[in-house]
């Protein structure tokens, strides 16, 4: 809390310092004593006239720092705030990946004059970024690195990391081209550093660093990023140069989107519909999904009307349908949330695939057997205590409805866990097609247990 106070100062200081009236030279000192993510924080408390005064004196370097503690849609907003050659500037000192990803959000017209008055360096390394598909992994990479040659000595490589360092700041390691530029290994900055001078350098060098290839597809190498702790991991093109590297924080902004991305998909809808999207648009993406699960729905309506007698003889189950259907399935989704999660993982055998399976399984029957006995005490009595029935009566009802709840989490959990697993077969993307229609299926799994356990135990066995 108190941190948060002090953080609340130092913006509530930083948005004074922009209403008052210090000369451009004096704002643009005391800014540099604020961290980037303040600054990031007041800009949308600003007006555009106090906005653009603090885009014309903050330095561009903490002003691209700033930056990149935003959005890419927020940035390029901002970018349009800014005079070309500000602009230009500012997002010369952003990563090159977010620098290609804003640029992608500005109009035709705005971006070329942009791109014009950029180092040639600069929009050579966005071009190749840019020349990939947002669901490649070179889309998210950065040209901010330091390479080094293999022949060099340590003192040779300190000093190539030195004149680097001006310009890029993912010192943590240095990576190794051969003499035809091809990606060698890497060397830790603490390594480095740490070794003499008659060190030989070779020695230094770790040759099993992992890397990717800029056209891998972000899902299929996700896992691998994951796997490492390495701050920086390098991306190659097809003839095995580096092109740039992922880092630690693209790393984690690329897990997070994936899972954004799952999460949208487990309602059936696609991963880029946000707020921004057309009605109709958004209306056609939802409707084939939804008439199928009209369909289904049709077919549980009418198991429910082949029940009809049952309902009209004991009136009283009805009131326990939901909870039937309900936990039914909650623990649909749950098998179906670990599955689709386990699935991200390419390698994964099918013996792995059967195992999966039969986990979830015996977590359904066991969960299953706790709220069936939990359900049968509790409805029990509520039918005693509150509904005024008899004993025999009440424990009868309660005790169907623990047998169906038992029944019914057990097929839910193996439908949960099966139906993602055969999409993955059939090369359609699980969470796409899973979460609705799970949902629906095990409405018809919950109702089939539940009242044909009432018609064969209630009525058929004790004959009420």
């Amino acid at each position: 809390m108190a941190e948060k106070e002090i953080r609340r100062d130092y913006q509530d200081e930083i948005i004074s310092l922009m209403r008052g009236n210090d000369s451009p030279r004096v704002i643009h000192y005391k800014l540099e004593d604020y961290h980037a993510s303040d600054i990031a924080q007041i800009l949308e408390e600003l007006n555009d006239t106090e906005r653009k005064k603090l885009f014309r004196v903050c330095g561009k370097t903490l002003l691209a720092e700033s930056f990149e503690c935003l959005e890419e849609e927020q940035v390029s907003a901002y970018i349009n705030e800014m005079d070309i050659r500000r602009a230009a500037a500012v997002i010369s000192e952003l990563e090159t990946d977010t620098a290609a990803n804003v640029l992608r959000e500005l109009d035709k017209e705005r971006r070329g004059l942009i791109i014009d008055a950029l180092d040639t360096e600069v929009r050579k390394e966005i071009s190749i970024i840019a020349s990939y598909d947002e669901d490649e992994i070179g889309s998210k990479m950065t040209a901010n690195f330091i390479r080094i040659g293999l022949d060099l000595t340590v003192k040779q490589a300190m000093s190539a990391l030195v004149t680097q360092a001006e310009e890029n700041d993912n010192i943590s390691t240095l990576f190794v081209e051969d003499d035809e530029g091809l990606f060698y290994g890497a060397i830790s900055l603490k390594d480095l550093i740490t070794a003499r001078s008659t060190t030989d350098l070779n020695t230094l060098i770790v040759t099993s660093f992992p890397y990717v290839y800029a056209n891998e597809q972000i899902d299929e190498c996700i896992e691998k990023l994951k796997d490492y702790s390495e701050d920086l991991i390098p991306v190659l093109d097809e003839d095995n140069k580096i092109l740039g590297v992922i880092t630690s924080q693209s790393i984690v902004e690329v897990v997070d989107d994936e899972l954004g991305e799952d999460y949208v998909k487990l309602a059936g809808l696609t991963a880029e519909e946000d707020i921004k999207e057309p009605l109709t648009q958004s209306i056609r993406k939802r409707m084939p999904w939804l008439l199928i699960l009209l369909a289904l729905g049709m077919v549980v309506s009418t198991l429910v009307g082949a029940f009809e007698a049952v309902i009209a003889q004991l009136t009283i189950i009805m009131a326990f349908q939901s909870l039937i259907l309900d936990m039914a399935g909650n623990v649909g989704t749950q098998s179906l949330a670990v599955t689709i999660r386990v699935l991200t993982d390419e390698n994964l055998t099918a013996g792995q695939k059967i195992k999966l399976v039969f986990k979830e399984a015996r977590v359904g029957l066991s969960v299953g057997l706790i709220l069936g006995v939990a359900s049968v005490i509790l409805i029990g009595v509520y039918l005693m205590v509150i509904k005024h029935r008899e004993p025999q009566f009440a424990f009868a009802v309660s005790g169907c409805i623990g047998a169906a709840l038992l029944v019914s989490m057990i097929f839910s959990s193996i439908v949960g866990t099966l139906i993602p697993l055969f999409f993955k077969k059939i090369k359609i993307d699980p969470a796409v097609a899973s979460g609705p229609l799970i949902t629906t299926l095990n409405d018809l799994i919950a109702v089939g247990c539940y009242y044909g356990m009432s018609w064969l135990l209630l009525i058929n066995v004790m004959g009420y």
